[in-house]
């Protein structure tokens, strides 16, 4: 599919882009990091866009964006629909320049992104159950207040901000093979697959997505955008259903390979860069570490640059995230284990289970539930081990010493 020639978005607009924005976003680091090379058995460069000042890449787009805007669209403001980065990206570059801007947000945004857009100077306006329903109260709006529309991604000047990403990885890695992408709606791979191709078209380029969301890949497989169902994910930055019409091209044309990866793989993947590299990633930000972590792309120890491209994660979910994985690491395991309902017989137990290092974190005692017969009992026991191994070595002790047990998921 060939990109209209209105809507191209060519190295010359990234590099403009780039001169526009250069004094006002910051040049991250992409970093060499030992560890999860190791563990990848790539050359792992992380290219750490969580250093934004809001946390995320989109302030890119968004202010490349503004930076062009007439002195009238100036003078009536901007409007975006959002629930989360790109928000804070309008917001913050909008308001330091004295624009209006004003953001639509579903009604289920989580508390502390809608702080965090109105602390960067914007009015929120809170509107709908979903994404859908806020983007079409910001046309609504539009319309009605001669605002001017900030789109998420399907914008050319926003691709072209994502795009001055590329230009930064060219030129901190010289011996780049291979940049690995989070796709949503296209703008952020779409603008860095544009300008590393053209500079260096030998580097390959990957775009990851959700499984739950994967409509980049539905629509590079049927040639034209199509909109997926609605589905949850922890990948909620990219959790888009339905790819650009403008990146769709740029995709078709740059990107070598798009790939998936589960929700378990997305958080073992924020748990490791948490727990590996001391560095928090919201659910989107981990996705290109997840598909090389589970070995989902074709690369072969290449030299190869890892969007790390948010980390503003609602602590709550976070919390939740690090137990999950820890539960998949096996390094958190609840067992139900039957007794006999007699003295001493919890102490037996829990000398056992001290026996192999195993540290017991919860209980609950029960002998009304889960089919006990009379005379005897069950307990669930949450526990912290070092990891699968251990786990096996408990089981193992378990059923030698006559203890009838199952894991509780």
């Amino acid at each position: 599919m060939q990109v209209p020639e209105a809507a191209t978005v060519t190295l010359a607009d990234i590099q403009q882009a780039r001169e526009r924005v250069r004094d006002s976003v910051y040049y991250t680091p992409c970093e060499r990091s030992a560890v999860l090379s190791g563990l990848t058995g790539q050359q792992i460069y992380l290219k750490l866009e969580n250093r934004q000042m809001t946390g995320a890449f989109k302030e890119r787009g968004a202010l490349n964006r503004i930076l062009k805007l007439t002195p009238e669209q100036t003078a009536r403001g901007v409007i975006a629909a959002s629930a989360g980065n790109h928000a804070q990206g309008v917001a913050y570059h909008a308001t330091r320049r004295g624009i209006r801007a004003t953001i639509v947000m579903p009604e289920t945004t989580p508390l502390v992104k809608i702080t965090a857009t109105r602390r960067f100077g914007a009015e929120v306006v809170l509107h709908g159950a979903n994404y859908d329903e806020a983007y079409a109260e910001a046309v609504r709006r539009r319309d009605a207040e001669g605002l001017t529309f900030i789109h998420p991604f399907d914008d050319a000047d926003v691709i072209a901000g994502q795009g001055t990403i590329g230009l930064e990885i060219l030129e901190q890695v010289p011996e780049l093979e291979a940049v690995v992408v989070p796709i949503g709606g296209g703008g952020l791979i779409g603008g860095i697959a544009c300008a590393i191709k053209s500079l260096k078209p030998s580097v390959r380029v990957i775009g990851v997505q959700t499984a739950r969301l994967a409509s980049m890949a539905a629509a590079v497989a049927g040639h034209a955008p199509v909109t997926l169902e609605a589905s949850t994910t922890i990948a909620d930055g990219i959790a888009v259903r339905r790819a650009g019409t403008l990146t769709l091209p740029l995709v078709e044309r740059y990107v070598d390979e798009i790939v998936t990866v589960e929700e378990d793989e997305i958080a073992s993947a924020i748990l490791t860069l948490l727990e590996r590299e001391k560095m928090l990633a919201e659910g989107a930000g981990a996705v290109g570490l997840a598909a090389l972590l589970q070995q989902r792309t074709t690369l072969k120890g290449e030299h190869t640059a890892v969007l790390v491209c948010g980390g503003n994660i609602d602590v709550t979910l976070l919390s939740r995230i690090i137990e999950r994985g820890l539960v998949q690491d096996g390094r958190l395991i609840r067992l139900r284990i039957h007794l006999l309902d007699r003295p001493g017989a919890l102490v037996e137990l829990s000398q056992l289970i001290a026996s192999h290092g195993v540290n017991i974190v919860d209980t609950l005692y029960n002998r009304a539930y889960y089919g006990v017969n009379l005379g005897d009992t069950t307990i669930d026991i949450t526990m912290e081990t070092r990891g699968r191994e251990q786990v096996a070595e408990l089981l193992g002790a378990l059923d030698e010493n006559g203890y009838r047990h199952s894991r509780v998921i």
